[in-house]
């Protein structure tokens, strides 16, 4: 179990620096795109399902893109498996504002855990034009 921790901003600084470096990162091959489904008829999971989320309306799933095209935005991903009882608390935000301020652009970012590979685990999702710009942004933070 992780205790979060309370620390200047200095300090936040150093630990996602770490966190970043000691993460262990994958770039998802090819495009990705949300599918939606009305809330009454949930989706079935596939093998390249990487998330699923709902609200109050509907059901989302984020799949590979359809090689025609189709009319939903396209998405490059990434993601991040943390190591066991790495405080990785605020690494989303932290990472998403330097990408931000880099690429000019934002990011979504989907969560879950998996305790047999250390816990929490990250996709993140960006507009496919920039997918190579952000794996070098992050490329960069994990050299430092």
């Amino acid at each position: 179990m992780v205790s979060v921790s309370v620390e200047t901003a200095q300090q936040t600084e150093e630990r996602l620096q770490r966190v970043v470096s000691e993460a262990e990162s994958m770039v998802h091959e090819g495009l990705w795109s949300f599918e939606e489904f009305p809330a009454d008829r949930p989706p079935a999971l596939t093998a390249d399902t990487l998330a699923m989320v709902r609200d109050a309306d509907s059901w989302c799933r984020l799949v590979p893109a359809p090689s025609d095209g189709g009319d939903a935005e396209r998405f490059g991903i990434f993601s991040f498996h943390f190591p066991d009882a790495t405080d990785n608390s605020g690494f989303v935000g932290w990472l998403a504002t330097r990408l931000k301020a880099r690429l000019g652009t934002g990011v979504f970012v989907v969560c879950g855990s998996n305790r047999g590979r250390g816990g929490i685990y990250d996709y993140w999702g960006c507009p496919a034009d920039l997918t190579a710009e952000a794996i070098k942004v992050i490329a960069e933070l994990r050299a430092a």
